[in-house]
C-alpha cells in the first residue's frame, strides 16, 4: 500500500484515476507480477479481491513452466 499525496508515483504506475472522475481521490487497485530480474511480467487491476491470489499463483506457475 502506498500513500501518494502528489499523485506522482500513482501516475507512473497507472493507478490514479483521472481528475473529475468519480472517486478520483482514490487510487485504482493495481498490482504487478515482477520477475526475479525486476521486469514487470503482468499487471492487474484488482476487481475480485477474493479470487486475486489464485489468479496470481496461476500466472506465477505459468512463468515457471515457460
Amino acid at each position: 500500500m502506498l500513500s501518494d499525496v502528489d499523485r506522482e508515483v500513482g501516475t507512473r504506475y497507472e493507478a490514479t484515476r483521472p481528475e473529475g472522475e468519480e472517486n478520483a481521490a482514490y487510487a485504482r487497485r493495481i498490482a504487478y507480477l515482477i520477475d526475479p530480474e525486476g521486469v514487470i511480467q503482468k499487471s492487474y487491476e484488482v476487481t475480485d479481491v477474493d479470487g486475486f491470489a489464485a489468479l496470481v499463483l496461476e500466472d506465477v506457475s505459468g512463468l515457471k513452466a515457460g
